[in-house]
């Protein structure tokens, strides 16, 4: 007997109220040209493939851990992944590399964070989850 987790999915989509964008760049960095001025791998434009836009979350993956040093000193020591996406299970799978861009944020009176919008992450971890209803992925500030 198959499980109906209908309700549960509309639970959960409640949630995902960041408008999200999936980009993947298909040629990696083999088809960047070097700035000789400055230094810099300067990627072709366009250079990236819109691969799936919908609702999803971003969300912080927890505060900065807080360190004593040996002088007693305290410190802040930011986590290498500062966030994680939570994306529906139709959305494609993403690769290490992929980009999620965030368009905009449904959520009424503010969104969850105004600073997002438009920023860029890049999927550091595909793999952190799969589940019934949702896919996350840890992903960290690009731009």
């Amino acid at each position: 007997m198959a499980l109906d987790l209908d309700g549960a999915r509309r639970v959960v989509e409640r949630v995902l109220d960041d408008k999200l964008e999936a980009w993947r760049d298909s040629a990696g960095r083999t088809d960047d040209v070097l700035d000789e001025a400055t230094g810099a791998l300067v990627a072709p434009v366009p250079d990236e493939v819109l691969l799936w836009d919908g609702l999803g979350a971003l969300l912080p993956l927890g505060r900065p851990a807080i360190t004593k040093p040996l002088d007693g000193a305290v410190a802040q020591t930011p986590p290498t992944t500062d966030y994680q996406a939570v994306l529906p299970v139709r959305a494609p799978e993403l690769r290490p590399d992929d980009v999620i861009r965030v368009a905009g944020s449904l959520r009424r009176g503010d969104p969850r964070d105004p600073q997002l919008v438009g920023r860029r992450f890049r999927v550091s971890d595909a793999a952190v989850g799969t589940y019934s209803v949702v896919r996350i992925v840890r992903v960290q500030v690009i731009d």
